[in-house]
């Protein structure tokens, strides 16, 4: 690591932000936008976090702070190099977004762009494809269908006899049935001829349309172009990497039938015929970098060789139920070290650091530093951890300093309000934005939601994050509705020969994704064995009757599909269940009728306890 870390290092003309803390940085960005942005320049910022959960919350921080500042953000894949899944739906649709708005808009309007590091050093389709696989239409509008089916086609959609999944469009007659990413629903398009006559969203489960749609943006599904021409490129290109291809080729098979192939965006390079770098969309864009940004993207490089290595290494290795694995190489889709210094040494660069550094570095320091945290109060027994933080706060509105408390949710700004009111400090206002706090006389204290990890401090501002109050939150990752994609990726996690559970049919094992067709249309089906030689194909769609099961022995029976075995299992069990239940209410009754003495909890003291609660609340708790 010390040897990476010596190769990538600042230059001389690059300039450190100093006495700059996160948080503080979301004011320094908008204002260094303002600064480059005049009647004669239209700025442009990239600013390159260390990770996702720092771009997360800067984007969140700029909102807050500068919520007229165009702010465009592009994160990574949420996969690892070389991987064998493909990455989150959501993200890719997040990501193409990003890239049109800088195809299209760079140069032309003041923004800053937010990436990671693992974004900035992978490389992406080239700006044409963009512009070409993208698509405004509006009702009213003549279009030739043929040519938009292949703009869809181009654009990596897959055509179906119905459309349930994003990325997947339906022709019957004139009615185009589509699914772009990005959105909550998919649209049918209605033509009589060539005139777009109506656009209305529907419902994939019932097929029903409902509001109509005044305009649709028709964006890429894929980085991965699936045209004719691209599939063409990518069989010539993989001969000329890999050699002949043998039966067992997965991934060339699919591409080569025009299927589509989970995870075939790692070798995104064979389907374009040059990749770009997000230095090619952002012009001659000043850069800044997070603090200690510059060593993730060293790890990021060693991260990078080692997954490759180790991809190569195993290529002799047979795997059981896994397909080989012919991996690009790395600077077919990355940045390498040394372009990376020379793309930095065509751009003013910037590095915030939270504290001072020692001359002779050039600098610009900013003179705010990291906020107070309160841990000794709130380790002490007998310490009045609110006495505490208000006093703080008097002594900072006393020096003519804004002051403004920052929580995580909108819960915990209620709780906090609460807590410090009950202390007898009742200038408190809830505020949403910046400029609502900055509304406020000064001796009112705004009260936001705002993911800052530790509060600071400046010549003018004094912000208290919630955590500086009450120690670290344990974060709990949203839940999201299984999907096809999400499918898949499960699915080729598990090994031949895993055994699972169907909810109807009892306890099979798993044979692999098969693809069969079905009135007329093409679905992926996972494929069970039962007793006797039984198959099931369950399509992915359906993929919350199937859970895996908790032990792979393999003297485990299987159940005989459509047997009585299962059923009766299920309800002896269903019986057992019942009885509990019954035992459970008994009790219940009889806690209901006995009498006890009445404990009361006094208010105060139950609110700096449910405060001190380390996790963020769930969707469930926040509705209740």
């Amino acid at each position: 690591m010390r040897h990476a870390n010596s190769q990538i290092q600042a230059t001389a003309q690059d300039v450190y932000f100093t006495e700059t803390p996160e948080g503080y940085d979301a004011l320094v960005l908008s204002q260094l936008l303002r600064d480059v942005s005049n009647s004669k320049n239209i700025g442009t910022l990239l600013h390159v976090t260390r990770d996702d959960r720092r771009l997360e919350a800067l984007e969140k921080a700029l909102a807050f702070f500068a919520p007229t500042t165009r702010v465009v953000s592009l994160p990574a894949w949420d996969t690892v190099p070389y991987d064998r899944v493909s990455p989150n739906t959501d993200i890719v649709a997040k990501r193409i977004t990003a890239l049109v708005r800088l195809a299209l808009q760079i140069g032309k309007e003041p923004m800053i762009v937010l990436t990671t590091v693992n974004a900035v050093v992978q490389r992406l389709p080239p700006r044409l494809f963009i512009r070409q696989a993208m698509r405004q239409i509006a009702p009213g509008q003549r279009i030739d269908i043929n040519r938009l089916l292949q703009r869809l086609q181009l654009g990596g959609y897959m055509r179906t006899g119905t459309v349930i999944e994003a990325g997947e469009f339906a022709v019957r007659g004139g009615i185009l049935d589509l699914f772009p990413p990005g959105r909550a629903n998919p649209v049918r398009l209605d033509f009589f001829g060539d005139t777009l006559e109506s656009i209305k969203t529907f419902d994939p489960s019932t097929q029903r349309s409902s509001r109509p749609v005044q305009k649709l943006l028709i964006l890429p599904v894929s980085e991965v172009a699936y045209s004719k021409e691209a599939i063409k490129k990518f069989r010539q290109k993989y001969i000329e990497l890999f050699g002949g291809t043998t039966g067992d080729d997965l991934l060339y098979e699919a591409v080569s039938s025009g299927q589509r192939y989970h995870g075939m965006e790692h070798w995104l390079a064979l389907f374009h015929e040059q990749l770009e770098t997000l230095f090619d969309y952002i012009g001659n864009a000043n850069i800044t970098f997070d603090h200690m940004a510059d060593d993730a993207v060293c790890e990021r490089f060693e991260q990078i060789i080692e997954h490759y290595e180790s991809r190569v290494n195993s290529l002799e290795i047979k795997t059981f139920g896994a397909p080989p694995y012919k991996p690009v190489p790395p600077q077919a889709m990355y940045i390498e070290k040394k372009e990376w210094m020379e793309l930095l040494s065509g751009h003013q660069v910037a590095r915030f650091h939270p504290f001072t550094l020692p001359t002779p570095t050039a600098t610009r320091t900013y003179n705010a530093s990291v906020g107070r945290n309160f841990t000794p109060e709130r380790q002490a027994p007998d310490a009045d951890l609110f006495g505490t933080v208000i006093g703080y706060i008097k002594a900072r509105i006393a020096q003519k300093k804004r002051a403004l408390i920052a929580a995580w949710t909108l819960g915990s700004r209620e709780r906090l309000i609460k807590l410090i009111k009950e202390r007898g400090f009742e200038d408190l206002r809830a505020v949403d934005k910046f400029h609502d706090a900055l509304a406020l006389p000064k001796n009112l204290v705004g009260v936001c939601t705002l993911l800052l990890e530790r509060g600071f401090e400046s010549p003018e501002l004094c912000v208290i994050a919630e955590q500086d109050i009450l120690g670290d939150r344990l974060i709990r990752r949203r839940k999201r509705a299984k999907k096809a994609t999400d499918v898949i990726t499960e699915a080729t996690a598990m090994t031949l020969g895993d055994l699972v559970v169907h909810t109807e049919h009892g306890i099979g094992r798993f044979d692999g994704l098969k693809t069969i067709e079905a009135l007329g249309a093409a679905h992926d089906c996972l494929e069970i064995l039962y007793s006797g030689g039984d198959k099931l194909f369950l399509p992915v769609e359906n993929i919350e009757l199937l859970s895996r099961y908790g032990s792979n022995s393999q003297s485990t029976q299987l159940d005989k599909l459509g047997g009585a075995g299962w059923q009766s299992r299920k309800a002896r069990l269903k019986k057992q269940l019942l009885k509990m239940a019954a035992e459970l209410i008994k009790v219940a009754a009889l806690r209901e009728i006995r009498q006890a003495p009445i404990l009361t909890i006094p208010d105060r003291e139950y609110s700096e306890l449910r405060a001190r609660f380390p996790f963020e609340e769930t969707e469930d708790q926040l509705s209740s």
